[in-house]
């Protein structure tokens, strides 16, 4: 089992990490190459076992931002702690940052919206009207920015755009909701700690970012139910005001759902009287239209209602308006 650490912690180290987190790489290599650390973290079950996780729960427990010397010093004088956590915790990404590609996708839609999200950890991406967006070219050049209709925002959302810049407007969100197997409260401080542990070291700008907006999420809480999107999907969708149009996003969870239960939650989804935006590796599903060839496209699919509207990163970083050319080619 050590050996599959090993190997895990190793492609971490050379693939992943490397012009992200120059200290997530010292870790994981030192982990790679050394047995004690690999004989405890064997000790955790395999689906939670993935390097971003194992390194946030070591620091929400008081691993200091130090060398591998001494997080490995941490780790074996705390081995039964993090074992424990990591065993309940799970990835729980809340990147705002990907509403920057979903923005223009929202501007299509009219009236005031309803915004049901499901896998919404704290609810970070249900606010895309609270934020600022600052939307620049391949050389730097500003091309967008749209503000709340009160005003900028502490919150800025920067992206890069290539091609053709599609309407950008700020959309009227009249309710908020989530569903999440373990839903993050804004407003406790362990749970902000958990959600700021897990922004990779050195990614200043994203702590920022994070911070302020679990402070908008904090004063104005959404409506999060504990559990699986199957089982409470249909309880959230008939809380929806009648007057607002609902809009389903999965922004990035798909992929962690299995296969058949994935494919289920997404025939609710065709089902429903509601818009369901998306933004998933294109291998991911087959509802794509036009269909998408995944060994040639860049980036995650992000579509409305299956309808590709752009490639983007998968969290937001930069995108790619492409419907015009994926209309064209139907």
């Amino acid at each position: 089992m050590t050996d599959a650490v090993q190997q895990r912690f190793a492609r971490f180290a050379r693939e992943e990490a490397p012009g992200r987190s120059e200290l997530y790489r010292e870790w994981a290599a030192g982990v790679a190459d050394d047995r004690a650390v690999r004989d405890v973290l064997a000790r955790i079950p395999e689906t939670r076992r993935q390097p971003p996780l194992v390194f946030a729960v070591t620091r929400m427990l008081g691993a200091p931002l130090a060398g591998y010397g001494t997080w490995r010093a941490f780790l074996l004088a705390h081995a039964d702690a993090v074992v424990e956590e990591c065993a309940s915790r799970r990835l729980q990404t809340n990147e705002p940052l990907r509403l920057a590609p979903l923005l223009p996708v929202l501007s299509e839609l009219c009236g005031p919206l309803a915004l049901l999200e499901i896998g919404a950890s704290a609810g970070l991406c249900l606010y895309p009207d609270r934020y600022s967006y600052r939307v620049r070219g391949a050389s730097g050049e500003l091309r967008a920015a749209v503000d709340p209709v009160d005003g900028p925002s502490k919150v800025v959302l920067e992206s890069t755009v290539t091609g053709p810049l599609p309407e950008m407007r700020m959309p009227e969100v009249v309710w908020r909701a989530g569903i999440d197997l373990a839903p993050l409260d804004a407003r406790l401080d362990a749970d902000r700690r958990w959600l700021q542990a897990l922004v990779w070291p050195g990614e200043a700008r994203r702590a920022e970012r994070v911070a302020a907006a679990l402070d908008i999420a904090a004063s104005e809480p959404a409506l999060l139910l504990t559990g699986d999107a199957g089982d409470r999907l249909d309880e959230l969708v008939a809380a929806t005001p009648s007057d607002a149009t609902l809009v389903v996003t999965t922004p990035g969870v798909l992929v962690h759902i299995p296969r058949e239960p994935r494919a289920a939650l997404v025939r609710r989804l065709q089902e429903l009287d509601a818009h369901w935006l998306t933004i998933d590796p294109p291998a991911l599903l087959d509802v794509w239209r036009p269909a998408v060839d995944a060994a040639s496209w860049d980036g995650f699919v992000v579509a409305l209602d299956g309808g590709v509207r752009a490639s983007a990163d998968p969290l937001g970083r930069t995108w790619e308006w492409r419907a015009g050319e994926m209309r064209s080619a139907t």
